[in-house]
Formats: C-alpha cells, sequence, structure tokens
C-alpha cells in the first residue's frame, strides 16, 4: 500500500480506530464499592466480556477503518456493488450508531464505553466527511523531491537541469521551437541549434515517433484515476495533488504514468497538470 496516497481525513480515521481499540480493554461500566465490602477482588468487565458490544461496537468500527483506508489505497475494488471505502463507511457509522444507544441503555457507562463512543464520533465523522471536506482531502504525508531521471542504457547525463525535471528551468511560454536565441546564450536542452536552423530539415508526415518523447515529473491539480494500460475501464490507483508523478510516455491525448511504487497506468485527463 501506498502511504502518500493517503489523506488527512484516513489519519483521522486510522486514529480514531487506534483509540477504539484501546478502549476495548477498559471497563464497560462503573462500580461503587458498598461501604464495609471487601470489593479487591471484583473486576469489572471490558468489551471483550461482552461479545455483542465487542463485534457491534470495537471490531466494526476498526474493520470500518481498515476498509474506508483500503478502498483509498486500492480504488475501483467493490463489496456487493459498493467501493470499499463506502463500505467501510458504513461500518463506522453503524458503529457509532450502535456505541450510542449501548451507552444510553448502561445507565452507569464505565471510561471504555464512554471513550469507545466518542472514538466512533470521530471515526464515522472522518469516514463519512473524508470525501467532501477539502481540508481533509489534502494528502497525508508531502510529496518528496523526485529524484532526477537517470539516461537509459548507459547514456550520457545532460549538462544541467533538463527540460521535465522538477526545478529546470523552463521553455517561456509562446516560443517556437528553433526561435533564435538572444546573443550569446546557450541552446536550452532539447531545443535546436539556432545555427542549425536553415539546415535542409526531414520531410514532415505524420506524427512524431515516440522516442522523441521526454519523460517530465508532473502534478495533478486534484485526484485523477489512473487506469491499467490493457484498457480496462476499472482504475489501478488514484493520482493525488501534491505528490510528483513520472511521465514515462505518451498515448493519444493522455500519459503514460508511473507512481512511486512502480505501477504503471493511464492518466486520461491531463488538463492542468502541473509541470516539474
Amino acid at each position: 500500500m501506498n502511504i502518500r496516497s493517503l489523506t488527512r481525513g484516513d489519519g483521522v480515521v486510522i486514529g480514531a480506530a487506534v483509540v477504539l481499540f484501546i478502549a476495548s480493554f477498559l471497563d464497560l461500566s462503573g462500580f461503587d464499592c458498598p461501604a464495609g465490602l471487601n470489593c479487591s477482588s471484583y473486576e469489572t468487565p471490558n468489551a471483550w466480556d461482552a461479545l455483542g458490544v465487542l463485534m457491534s461496537v470495537f471490531l466494526a468500527g476498526i474493520i470500518g477503518a481498515a476498509l474506508v483506508v483500503v478502498g483509498r489505497a486500492m480504488p475501483g475494488r467493490k463489496v456487493v456493488g459498493l467501493d470499499l471505502g463506502q463500505f467501510g463507511a458504513a461500518f463506522c457509522v453503524f458503529a457509532l450508531w450502535t456505541a450510542f444507544w449501548t451507552t444510553i441503555d448502561a445507565g452507569d457507562a464505565g471510561t471504555g464505553l464512554i471513550l469507545g463512543l466518542l472514538a466512533a464520533i470521530v471515526l464515522a465523522g472522518g469516514a463519512v466527511a473524508t470525501p467532501l471536506v477539502p481540508a481533509l482531502k489534502a494528502p497525508l504525508v508531502g510529496a518528496p523531491r523526485p529524484q532526477a531521471v537517470q539516461p537509459p542504457y548507459g547514456g550520457q547525463p545532460q549538462p544541467g537541469p533538463g527540460y521535465g525535471y522538477p526545478g529546470a528551468q523552463q521553455q517561456p511560454y509562446g516560443a517556437q521551437p528553433g526561435q533564435p536565441q538572444p546573443y550569446g546564450a546557450q541552446p536550452q536542452p532539447g531545443q535546436p541549434d539556432p545555427a542549425m536552423a536553415h539546415a535542409p530539415q526531414a520531410p514532415q508526415g505524420g506524427s512524431a515517433p515516440a522516442g522523441d518523447f521526454t519523460p517530465f515529473w508532473f502534478a495533478v491539480p486534484v485526484a485523477r484515476p489512473l487506469y491499467g494500460e490493457d484498457g480496462s475501464p476499472s482504475p489501478i490507483a488514484e493520482l493525488a495533488p501534491g505528490t510528483w508523478y513520472l511521465a514515462v510516455e505518451q498515448r493519444g491525448p493522455g500519459l503514460i504514468a508511473q507512481t512511486q511504487d512502480g505501477r504503471r497506468g493511464v492518466l486520461q485527463d491531463t488538463t492542468g497538470i502541473q509541470r516539474g
């Protein structure tokens, strides 16, 4: 699982699930020892002593959190027609509903039940609100600085930061290939030398060969699905904003993109992408 695909909302869900697991070991009900009695041997029960509460509140919430996180990391997976994330959110809401009425019915609720109710509120809120609140949709972990692409098959590195790498100086907007450079300026990598502007050109016709494509780093403005190269309609990953991805090939109007964990697929919607 790629941790960089997780959002802040997923972090809230994971934290609430951890608190819910800890609460399952705490007392479900309070107990006041009557005066004059030795209550040292009396043990108040926790969730593991009450199977119904354990399964319907604590384990249901933890399972729901796991499904939400896995559904985010593996988009397109479905259970009974629902995405894993939607199925997990339903589990989280069910855990909150049961925890609320169990606490009301207990009368003298203990630490474990009260803490479990609070964790279930945060859990259900994070699972439901993450797709709706922009602040929760932000990446949980910041994007690392991408490394420079190594020249294939022992090629020589470029004499400086070239086109397509984050931090590289890009060609000014509107400049045409072959436009003369200012006096004394060196041609940018990937641009023809002005001295060769009047050299005989190869006849043009058809599309440019695939070998002319230069890999480059890019980031998407919003989350976008990445589809398989075999044309499958189900996405294999989701590209998150704030993360750099490598475009390795042009595929019609789309790009063949590679994620940090090595998966490759087709990015069909390339509008508004930011080149590094």
